[in-house]
Parts: C-alpha cells; structure tokens; sequence
C-alpha cells in the first residue's frame, strides 16, 4: 500500500528531529548542560509521540479521520525509540563519571532512589512488549490476547505523567499543559473502551 502524506510526515518528523538533536549536540548549542538538555528532549519526545499515538483512535471515532490509524503504530514505535534513548541518556548522564568510566552503583542509585526516576522506568517496562508485539505477526501470534495486552499502553501513559511532573522540581507549568492533554486523550478514549467492552460482552 502506498505510503500517505501523513505517514511521510510522521516519519519525517520523528527522524529529522532526532537528526537535529544529534547535530545540536555535537555542534555544543544545546547550553551548558547538554546531556541534561538530551534527557528533557527525548523525554519530552517520547511523551509527546505517545500522546500522539493515543490521539489517533478518537480521532477516527470522532471525527472520521482515518487516515490516523495508518500512522498509529510507527507513533508508537517511534514513541518507544526516542523512550529508549531518553533511559539510555539519563544512565550515561547519572553513571558516567569523568576519568573513571561509567559506574554503575551511581546509575542504580539514580534509577531506583528517585519516584519519578520509578515511575518512568515502570513505564518503559509496560512499553517493550508493546513495542515487541507490534507487528502484523504478533497479532496473529497473540490472537484475542492482543488487544488486552495493548491496552496496557493506558497504565504507561499514566505512569508517564506522573515521571513528568515529578522531574519537575519546581515549575510545573509546562508538565502540566502536557499532562492534562494526556489526560484528555485518556478520558477520550474511555467511551470508546466501554462500548468495546460491551460489545465483546454481547
């Protein structure tokens, strides 16, 4: 099937931001703490790209758009990729000690003695069978255990905002503008999940 323009700017997107923050990076125009500054932005990515992912049902509900369902899963996936990074920087930037190599009772410590450091780790965890079992094969591998499964993505969104909010550690004004659109999507979609329930139910 031919690709949609939505799903070449999803792509695009997701790709070329990422593109962009390599460069800004190894070009030193992401400040003084630019590891730090890698963290927030893949996070923040990974938060956005999910919400995303979660917009797309409703909308079709909703509105008709149909055309969002196409770009769902690579949300998703890419969801999970800028997540992966997002971990994978915050251990270097919490283990890595200059001269000595990468230690890693700091990053445990760092991992498991925060709540939010706990909640977005938890939530990572719920993510990889997600991303694992997101192909057309998995599906038919998993059969009506599939949907069940997925619908853990709603425990990772939550679990997400609640890592979002307490990383901030003192202005929450921007947490919270992207924590009420998830939650806004989360209500959304709860309709939606009931009247899929009970048409399995019937």
């Amino acid at each position: 099937m031919k690709p949609t323009w939505l799903q070449w700017a999803v792509h695009l997107g997701a790709l070329l931001s990422l593109a962009w923050l390599a460069a800004a990076f190894f070009s030193r125009h992401l400040g003084a703490n630019p590891i730090r500054e890698l963290t927030l932005r893949t996070g923040l990515g990974a938060f956005s790209l999910l919400g995303l992912s979660l917009a797309c049902t409703p909308l079709n509900a909703l509105l008709g758009w149909r055309a969002v369902m196409r770009v769902r899963r690579a949300l998703g996936m890419y969801a999970f990729v800028y997540a992966s990074l997002h971990l994978a920087i915050f251990l270097y930037d919490y283990g890595w000690i200059a001269g000595e190599g990468f230690d890693a009772t700091f990053a445990y410590q760092a991992l498991f003695e925060k709540r939010y450091a706990l909640a977005g780790l938890a939530a990572y965890l719920i993510l990889v069978p997600l991303a694992v079992t997101s192909t057309s094969g998995w599906l038919r591998r998993l059969g009506p255990r599939w949907q069940p499964l997925h619908r853990l993505v709603y425990i990772a969104a939550l679990l997400a905002s609640l890592h979002f909010v307490w990383q901030a550690k003192t202005d929450l004004r921007e947490p919270l503008i992207y924590v009420a659109g998830m939650a806004g999507l989360l209500l959304l979609r709860l309709p939606l999940l009931i009247r899929a329930r009970q048409h399995s139910a019937g």
